[in-house]
């Protein structure tokens, strides 16, 4: 299937340019954009679009998120340290070691409000003159100390950068009450551009397909139940089309027919859909559920199985249908 460019996120587009521009301009030493959203429904995708459309072009941008399965103190700063020299940077060589995770760093620990001030540092250093981008996905999955500096870089003064921050909805964060608590601080620093993305309406999932089906025509019909079969949310609709690649648009108007009753399937089977959904391999599944990769494997067996699916794709658009995911479970 060709490429798809990104549809319906114009106006955010926008209001990112916008903000980039308030910086980068030194109207504003620090900025920051704050998008909320279901697992989905194209909060990456808008980040890295902003990010290759940005005039002038960042001196740096510092990237990072959590680590899925065993999160750790600063992993966002971890990441962000990942392949850089840092040689220079102006921190006592434990503290360093400590901050990006390095395998032989000291067990002695910094106190944390000392330990975060030296993570601030560390950024100030690496933003230099800047103007720069911080870039921080899935805030929902970060560890506390990760949490605790994002927010203390978005009211850092005279920072010249822009603070770019992805999340799902607190009531499906890790931490809910501390993801509440850093998205209100965010959403209290000065100039923030706040973004909250939906699902894709009509109109945009029919630009999508116009773009999938070059020179065949795509019906109201054909609209309609491809909305209806992924909710318009933009990964469930390129999981759909991948699935169903090399057929014409009016096809995608039969759904597959799955006799099967959701009810009938055991509570395992049901979590590991669940994870299946959420585009896990199947290592991922067994270490997500405490179980054996074996054991994945004869689950994934019997769900193809018993949903009538053609492939791990196709049961996963099935559980979602049948609204058997786990909402915390997908990116």
């Amino acid at each position: 299937m060709m490429p798809v460019s990104m549809v319906g996120r114009a106006g955010e587009l926008a209001e990112f340019a916008a903000a980039w521009a308030t910086v980068a301009g030194g109207r504003s030493r620090t900025g920051c954009v704050l998008l909320t959203g279901a697992a989905g429904v194209g909060k990456s995708l808008l980040i890295s679009t902003a990010l290759d459309g940005l005039t002038p072009r960042p001196s740096t941008v510092l990237s990072g998120t959590a680590r899925v399965h065993t999160p750790a103190p600063y992993d966002w700063l971890a990441a962000a340290l990942t392949g850089r020299d840092t040689a220079d940077l102006p921190l006592p060589p434990d503290a360093l070691a400590w901050l990006a995770q390095h395998p032989n760093a000291p067990r002695e620990r910094y106190a944390p409000d000392a330990l975060l001030r030296l993570a601030v540092r560390t950024v100030r250093a690496l933003v230099g003159a800047g103007p720069a981008v911080l870039v921080v996905e899935d805030l929902h999955a970060l560890d506390p100390a990760s949490l605790n500096l994002v927010g203390e870089l978005a009211a850092a003064p005279d920072l010249p950068a822009l603070l770019v921050v992805g999340s799902r909805p607190p009531e499906e964060a890790v931490s809910p009450r501390l993801v509440a608590a850093t998205l209100a601080r965010l959403s209290g620093a000065p100039g923030v551009v706040r973004q909250h993305l939906g699902p894709l309406d009509r109109p945009d999932v029919a630009a999508v397909l116009a773009q999938v089906y070059p020179g065949l025509p795509v019906s109201p019909a054909v609209v309609e139940s491809v909305c209806r079969r992924t909710g318009g949310n933009p990964f469930q609709l390129m999981e759909l089309l991948v699935a169903e690649r090399g057929q014409r648009p009016e096809e995608l108007v039969a759904e597959p027919v799955h006799p099967f009753p959701p009810g009938q399937l055991t509570g395992r089977e049901v979590e590991v859909l669940s994870c299946l959904a959420a585009g896990m391999s199947n290592k991922q599944v067994a270490r997500s559920l405490g179980i054996s990769v074996r054991t994945v494997t004869v689950h994934v067996s019997n769900l193809l199985r018993k949903t009538g699916s053609a492939s791990r794709t196709e049961a996963a658009l099935w559980a979602v249908r049948q609204q058997l995911t786990d909402p915390a479970r997908q990116g």
